[in-house]
């Protein structure tokens, strides 16, 4: 059910961006269970004048590296389990990427379950 975006600086390779959703998608199904081969993901590059954020914000001090990551989620995730999804894609994008925990910025967008068609005009979880 979720629809993940992912936005960052243009630059990497192909099978830089693709272990990029790989990890996301290992945290999800690991820490908010999701269901196997539910993985709907929209990776864009973008060239760096297009990405507009600031130097730094709440403290932490952001790099030209930074991954904006958006997901939309069906709603019943604790804020426990949100936190604990959050700290490991920071975490796996450190250690298998050497990504600036940092520069991972996470937005979670909750919807409830008759906002998803996932094909056919039926709303499958209706």
């Amino acid at each position: 059910m979720p629809l993940v975006r992912i936005d960052l600086a243009e630059g990497k390779s192909a099978e830089h961006r693709k272990r990029i959703g790989n990890i996301i998608y290992d945290a999800m199904r690991a820490i908010i269970g999701v269901p196997m081969d539910d993985k709907f993901q929209i990776i864009t590059e973008h060239p760096l004048e297009e990405m507009n954020f600031p130097a730094s914000y709440l403290g932490i001090e952001y790099s030209q590296d930074l991954i904006i990551i958006q997901m939309t989620i069906s709603v019943g995730r604790t804020v426990e389990m949100k936190q604990t999804l959050y700290k490991r894609i920071a975490d796996d994008l450190h250690t298998q990427l050497k990504i600036r925990r940092e520069d991972v910025f996470i937005n979670v967008v909750e919807v409830v379950k008759e906002n998803w068609s996932f094909g056919n005009g039926v709303a499958q979880y209706v």
